[in-house]
């Protein structure tokens, strides 16, 4: 066992499965997931929810830029480019998530869908001295 967390593959499991978190939340606004998709006006309206303190015309710009963070942190995961600063961004976004649910529906919610351990999952993946099987890894032996 210790020699799967001393070689790296455990930050290359936990960077995949947030790239996966991030990505399949999107797909699922996108209604890639068919009949089991959110839909995107199903996110608007829980944006509008769990924001219910930000002025009603912003919600669908607040839904459409937290959609492209995931996004963009969903791929940059995926392929291990600045994964230490992605992981941030990502630990900052998922603890802000965790935030607003806490707010509007109570604790219990971003516990049900584990919000706070994917944030401090991201925490873990910014700790790791390298990522194995990255393109950062790639980057960093050719220069």
């Amino acid at each position: 066992m210790q020699n799967l967390l001393s070689s790296g593959f455990a930050f290359f499991l936990l960077r995949i499965s947030l790239a996966i978190g991030f990505l399949s939340a999107v797909a699922s606004r996108l209604g890639l997931w068919g009949k089991r998709s959110s839909g995107w006006q199903g996110f608007v309206a829980y944006t509008k929810e769990i924001n219910f303190y930000l002025p009603e015309k912003i919600i669908p710009l607040t839904a459409t830029v937290a959609t492209i963070f995931e996004t963009v942190f969903g791929l940059l995961l995926l392929m291990g480019l600045y994964t230490r600063e992605t992981a941030y961004g990502a630990a900052i976004l998922t603890a802000l998530f965790a935030v607003a649910m806490s707010v509007a529906s109570g604790i219990k919610e971003p516990l049900d869908y584990s919000v706070f351990a994917f944030s401090a999952g991201a925490l873990v993946l910014a700790s790791a001295d390298s990522y194995s099987y990255s393109l950062d890894q790639i980057i960093r032996h050719i220069k």
